[in-house]
């Protein structure tokens, strides 16, 4: 099995403090638009890699089978890859 690998958020400026980890980029491009960003850029920490992605989340109606403190909405999250960037 492979490890997880650390995703470090960027903006206009560079590196934020924000730090996601998963096996894969769109996996922590999902944690990351399910925490309401749009415009994703995903450093991999130890390449040159800067992985690109459009987010968003909508509301949709809670399954069937949920537990009864989920309520009747949740947000559910979705990502595009945009492509990668090399730094």
């Amino acid at each position: 099995m492979s490890e997880k690998k650390y995703f470090v958020m960027q903006d206009a400026n560079g590196d934020t403090e924000t730090v996601f980890n998963s096996r894969q980029p769109r996996g922590a491009a999902l944690k990351a638009a399910s925490r309401g960003f749009t415009d994703i850029q995903l450093r991999e920490r130890g390449t040159n890699r800067v992985h690109v992605f459009k987010g968003w989340r909508e509301e949709v109606a809670a399954p069937k089978n949920g537990p009864s403190w989920l309520g009747d909405k949740v947000w559910k999250a979705n990502v595009k890859k945009q492509g990668i960037n090399k730094v």
